[in-house]
């Protein structure tokens, strides 16, 4: 039996069938943590000096490296980007 493939709407969150709203925000939370995740790889940081440098717990960022999205909300997403000197702006599609 061949599999039917659906291709996607480029928001894997509205693929899953939430709705439209929320999918734009599940989407804009897990690019942010994709990106903050690169930045502790990229600049080599341990969870340690993460923390140090975003102000938070050494836990929270082991949250944020292992992709808990659900104990981030997009506002702590966008205030840890800021700690980093990074500014967030939000592109709108038709």
């Amino acid at each position: 039996m061949k599999e039917k493939i659906t291709p996607s709407s480029g928001n894997v969150f509205e693929d899953l069938g939430f709705d439209a709203a929320e999918a734009a925000i599940l989407q804009m939370r897990a690019s942010l943590m994709s990106d903050l995740r690169a930045y502790i790889e990229k600049n080599g940081l341990t969870q340690v000096a993460a923390a140090e440098r975003l102000g938070i717990s050494q836990s929270r960022v082991s949250d944020l490296v292992r992709g808990k999205w659900e104990k981030f909300s997009l506002e702590m997403l966008i205030t840890l980007e800021s700690r980093l000197g990074r500014k967030v702006s939000l592109k709108l599609a038709a």
